[in-house]
């Protein structure tokens, strides 16, 4: 009986490693994930920022803006909403 209790502790012990490896695969997995959408949070941003930038210059007519204004927002709206999930935000 002993025997066996020390061989199951091994076993235990020596699997630690192996169980942690798929854990920490996944935190790279949504790190990396993490990371590309933060990246997309900053370029839907600055698509934004250049696009008022092509309006207020004159690039941009107004209806125009106000098309292209709609579609980068709720773009990086669903970078947002993608971005609190990943992070255990549930969208409210």
């Amino acid at each position: 009986m002993l025997v066996l209790a020390v061989v199951a502790v091994v076993a235990f012990v020596v699997s630690a490693p192996l169980r942690a490896g798929r854990g920490a695969g996944e935190r790279a997995e949504e790190s990396a994930e993490h990371a590309e959408l933060t990246a997309a949070r900053e370029a839907k941003y600055r698509e934004i920022r250049d696009a008022e930038l092509d309006h207020r210059t004159g690039k941009l007519s107004e209806a125009d803006w106000r098309v292209q204004d709609r579609a980068l927002r709720a773009q990086a709206i669903e970078i947002l909403r993608r971005l609190d999930v990943l992070e255990g935000r549930e969208a409210e």
